[in-house]
């Protein structure tokens, strides 16, 4: 990165209905971060269509598409219209009967700079991912691109530290997480809370660990489940920038799409690390443990 300031924008997402509608909404939404200066647009988790994790349907993996591929395309035409460089999230066909959820970077030109197939896969209630998606095999590998280094991870890969210190170990100047998540409507209002404040908690501790920014942009908005079996997913949105001391710089709404801007100074990590050296202290003798599942007890 350059001496100067980075703006970014996160563009909070609501399901619009169609692909179509959805790659229309992005392309509104990313003109006018263009028109406030952005020169970096994240894009929210699987932003082309609803969150369909919430059953295990068959008929679902035809909605997927080869990258690159149509959306691809369009969101290729959306980066060098505007002259960003854009972070989208896609359902991906990679061969008959293997899917990824992906995220994909774009140049300001419209190149499509790199790929982060998402690498930790939840399967709870509601989020039957595990059905759909083939755990990654990127690593966890920056993407260069025009205005810096960009660790791009996606949404259940926010709550792995290593996954972050990788990326950060591996150059990356910024950590990026388009998310889908949200509460189930039936959860007590004490229980949303705290699901939502650990999952800002974790993510600021990723920033204060490695001494970088972190975006996050969430979807918003109620989804019904299509089975009918359950009240559906209500994403909490609240999408954030946060600096490399985990300070909050930018905070978005819970209920409302929303296009949250924010600047990072690119100076700061190199200040921050110098004044809080972690990657100097790391012990890396002695974390050869980490990689067991589990250390059981004696």
């Amino acid at each position: 990165m350059s001496s100067t300031t980075l703006s970014v924008a996160l563009v909070q997402h609501r399901d619009a209905g169609s692909v179509d509608a959805n790659l229309d909404a992005t392309a509104t939404a990313v003109a006018e971060a263009a028109a406030k200066g952005s020169q970096l647009v994240v894009l929210a988790e699987l932003h082309t269509g609803p969150y369909f994790c919430q059953t295990e349907d068959l008929a679902t993996f035809d909605t997927a598409e080869a990258v690159p591929g149509p959306s691809c395309e369009r969101l290729a035409t959306i980066a060098r219209e505007n002259g960003v460089v854009l972070v989208g999230s896609l359902f991906e066909r990679r061969a008959p009967g293997l899917y990824h959820n992906t995220a994909v970077v774009f140049e300001r030109d419209g190149r499509l700079l790199g790929t982060y197939r998402k690498m930790h896969i939840p399967d709870d209630p509601g989020y039957y991912e595990k059905y759909y998606f083939t755990p990654g095999d990127t690593g966890f590998v920056p993407i260069d691109t025009s205005v810096g280094r960009l660790g791009v991870l996606v949404c259940w890969d926010q709550w792995y530290p290593e996954a972050a210190r990788i990326m950060a170990l591996s150059g990356a100047e910024v950590l990026i997480y388009p998310t889908a998540i949200g509460w189930d409507p039936q959860d007590t209002a004490q229980e949303q809370q705290r699901q939502q404040e650990a999952w800002i908690t974790v993510q600021r501790g990723h920033a204060v660990a490695n001494n970088l920014p972190v975006i996050a942009c969430n979807r918003t908005g109620h989804e019904p489940d299509p089975s009918g079996q359950s009240s559906g997913a209500t994403f909490w949105g609240t999408s954030f920038v946060a600096g490399p001391q985990g300070e909050m710089l930018a905070r978005a709404g819970e209920a409302e799409p929303e296009i949250l801007v924010a600047r990072l100074d690119r100076a700061r990590t190199e200040a921050v690390r110098r004044q809080w050296p972690f990657l100097r202290d790391r012990r890396i003798d002695a974390y050869a443990p980490i990689l067991n599942r589990y250390i059981d007890p004696d």
